[in-house]
């Protein structure tokens, strides 16, 4: 009788009452003891006013039904497909959607609707990669800083190659700790790409100076990364890199330069096709076989001179043991691998130039911390004059 007064009355009521009748109306559906007859009477009256022209009525029931378990299916559906305004609190909360639901409606909704369900508290993997895929950039932005999506490698490769280049994503992204090793060295690849072609549209340095001066920038932010690699993070950065042509010879030579032994032999498992435990023991070894190692790695014979003698000199000087140790060039290897090679009449040009910038650069690194070191020293000194 209630819903037969309602349904009456609500064809000539303001919009405004009609809404709250309506809202009443749900929560009544979901929370009152109603016999089967006024149920089903009740949920027939809800359906009918999903066609109602205000849309102040369909947010009344997005509101009451969103975060319900128990709220009508098929009320639901519908009103996850309404206008934005209406659909959110339903996209956003609802555990009555599916996961095929949610990937359509990233599919064909606007950039409101697909932020909506990255917010969602489960975000199960299919819904990240359709969200990685088809997404806004805000969209991905918020997926990002969900603590609970569910983002497989591929979608996070996906974010960066569609909006790696904006800083919003790269800064949100860089963060995580947990950001796989090859996602974080292709989200540098994106700034150094976006940094390079700014430098040269402003005439400030050349094409050619600016390409050359990102690679080299690229290669130490590489060492960096795999400094804090480990395990398949590292065997996948390797892949990365190989797959996308950054993994050469004057990037592993930096490598071993910096002390870093343990990407130099995932590189050379990786190019090889060795596995990490024999390229270790032929290492260890020290003998003619390393030759044939770089040799089955694809490096260039011009090079073999160069890494033996890194390796000595890594044997006399000693292994790095902290991540913050294999970031930057050791300048007493470089110096002594530079010496060996400029004595040799084997030596290549194109290497000597190669040892040279890195002995400039390692020469400039140890200054700079020198001086910090000195800043910091007199820091303390004046404090100490200051409290006496």
């Amino acid at each position: 009788m209630i819903v037969r007064q309602f349904i009456s009355w609500i064809r000539h009521a303001p919009a405004g009452e009609r809404a709250e009748a309506t809202r009443a109306l749900a929560r009544a559906w979901l929370i009152s003891d109603l016999t089967p007859d006024d149920r089903a009477a009740a949920e027939g009256a809800l359906l009918m006013m999903l066609d109602d022209v205000s849309p102040l009525v369909r947010q009344a029931m997005a509101q009451v039904f969103s975060r319900s378990v128990r709220a009508p299916a098929a009320i639901v559906r519908a009103l996850a497909a309404d206008q934005a305004s209406v659909a959110l609190p339903v996209l956003e909360f609802s555990p009555l959607l599916l996961d095929a639901d949610l990937v359509d409606l990233v599919a064909t909704g606007d950039d409101a609707v697909q932020c909506a369900v990255a917010r969602r508290v489960r975000l199960p993997a299919a819904v990240c990669a359709a969200i990685a895929e088809v997404g806004s950039a805000a969209a991905a932005l918020e997926l990002i800083e969900n603590p609970h999506a569910e983002l497989a490698p591929f979608s996070w490769d996906r974010i960066v190659e569609r909006h790696g280049h904006l800083a919003a994503i790269r800064e949100s992204m860089l963060v995580l700790e947990d950001l796989p090793a090859a996602t974080r060295l292709a989200l540098v690849a994106k700034l150094s790409d976006t940094l390079q072609q700014f430098v040269v549209a402003r005439g400030w340095l050349s094409a050619d100076r600016a390409a050359r001066t990102t690679a080299e920038a690229l290669d130490r932010s590489t060492v960096t990364v795999a400094a804090r690699s480990r395990g398949d993070d590292m065997r996948a950065l390797m892949q990365h890199l190989r797959a996308t042509g950054q993994l050469t010879a004057g990037l592993i030579l930096r490598a071993l330069l910096s002390g870093n032994l343990e990407l130099f032999e995932h590189a050379l498992a990786e190019l090889s096709g060795l596995p990490q435990a024999r390229v270790g023991a032929l290492l260890h070894a020290r003998g003619a076989s390393i030759n044939a190692l770089l040799a089955r790695a694809g490096l260039p014979e011009t090079t073999f001179a160069a890494f033996r003698a890194a390796l000595d000199a890594l044997h006399e000087i000693g292994f790095v043991d902290s991540e913050n140790g294999a970031v930057r060039l050791r300048r007493l290897m470089v110096e002594r691998v530079l010496t060996r090679c400029e004595t040799s009449e084997d030596a290549a040009a194109p290497l000597l130039i190669l040892l040279r910038r890195f002995a400039t650069e390692s020469a400039r690194e140890d200054a700079s911390a020198f001086c910090d070191d000195m800043l910091a020293e007199h820091f303390v000194w004046r404090l100490e004059r200051l409290a006496a």
